[in-house]
């Protein structure tokens, strides 16, 4: 089977994300408010007539060369032998060709070359980023023709298989879906999303991210015994998922499960219901009747899921204390960023107020910046 005629080259790019509020909801079946910022990954393709892929970009020395026959061999069994970075783009290659029953050799080879301006390690889901551009590129340039849903579903196939990291799919969704000067309000079971206008800028107000520097990997560790607990504690109560949970439902909880069990799933069945109230009031009061549901979130991850680090911490800390409107860690955990709702005044203010509490706790010095909402996944060239 000949290859279909195809582009010969091209550039695509997706964001990141910042999620607003909504953490650890997403593999329960619940509810997450994500929204697309203007740091992005691009790759750059050129089509090869050899069968092969390879990966190679501009934030590591090393590049990957596969057959793409030998993919279904690579993944998920040999994963281990490719350096991580790479995992993410072979991985969306693997995870197309398998969803969609495309012989390897019906497609032309690829080289993809990437770039990106997202900081890594910061909870800003640089995966997802490159996940989005390579999800997009492959799929117009060898004609599969799958819509946004499920380019996204296949980013997520990539992170939990092709690399082994156990997350789930807000980070692909708000990639592929954003839209500027909104966030993307996604029911993580149906995968219905809602674009909700933010109304940042209207209300006077900046998103500040606080990067603590902290780097965090979700392959490992911790991120996988929260995931266990939720499972175990939707089996305790007898649910598919703790998305079938209400606050109502703590009580009960709380008599059944041992204590650790118990937090992990007060954290998440809380947090579902404040993305619910943080929509509500958005659309009814505006962004500043928000930040009380901001605050309540990272006491939730701090206290009940036990995620925060004292960075992170300090950071909320003293940005709600510089007059943030709300605040709040966001992303997986265990180090990366926070973020703090601010006036557009009072934005240098609060971060020399966060550099000088990192500088007196001895800390490394934080990354702090602005984001804007801004469109998801697009062909630039």
């Amino acid at each position: 089977m000949s290859a279909p005629a195809t582009p010969t080259a091209g550039t695509w790019s997706a964001p990141g994300r910042v999620n607003l509020i909504g953490e650890h909801t997403d593999y329960n079946d619940g509810f997450v408010f994500p929204f697309a910022i203007e740091f992005r990954t691009s790759v750059e393709l050129t089509t090869r007539a050899d069968g092969r892929i390879r990966v190679s970009s501009s934030f590591s020395d090393e590049s990957v060369e596969v057959a793409l026959a030998d993919l279904a061999d690579v993944f998920p069994a040999r994963r281990d032998e490719i350096v991580e970075w790479a995992r993410y783009p072979l991985g969306v290659a693997w995870a197309l060709l398998e969803a969609t029953g495309t012989d390897p050799s019906a497609v032309p080879g690829v080289d993809l070359a990437f770039r990106s301006d997202v900081p890594v390690g910061a909870g800003l889901s640089s995966s997802a980023a490159i996940e989005g551009a390579t999800a997009s590129a492959l799929d117009e340039v060898w004609a599969l023709g799958l819509d946004r849903v499920a380019l996204a579903k296949i980013g997520r196939r990539a992170e939990n298989e092709a690399v082994g990291a156990p997350t789930g799919i807000m980070d692909q969704m708000a990639s592929m879906l954003g839209r500027a000067d909104a966030g993307t309000f996604l029911d993580c079971r149906s995968l219905e999303a809602q674009v909700v206008d933010l109304g940042f800028a209207a209300a006077g107000l900046e998103l500040l991210v606080m990067d603590t520097k902290v780097t965090h990997a979700h392959s490992t560790g911790g991120y996988g015994e929260r995931r266990a607990a939720c499972e175990r504690g939707a089996e305790i109560m007898g649910v598919p998922a703790l998305r079938d949970l209400t606050v109502d439902d703590l009580a009960r909880a709380h008599e059944l499960m041992d204590d650790v069990t118990f937090r992990r799933v007060k954290h998440v069945v809380t947090e579902d219901q404040r993305v619910l109230d943080a929509v509500a009031s958005l659309r009814a009061e505006g962004p500043r009747a928000i930040g009380h549901l901001l605050d309540a979130s990272h006491v939730s991850m701090r206290d009940d899921f036990e995620i925060s680090v004292p960075e992170l911490d300090l950071a909320v800390d003293t940005a709600r204390a510089a007059g943030a409107v709300g605040a709040r860690m966001t992303g997986g955990g265990f180090g990366g960023a926070a973020i703090a709702l601010v006036d557009h005044d009072l934005v240098p203010a609060v971060t020399a107020a966060v550099e000088q509490a990192f500088a007196d706790a001895g800390f490394t010095a934080p990354h702090i910046f602005t984001v804007t909402p801004s469109e998801g996944a697009r062909r630039d060239a």
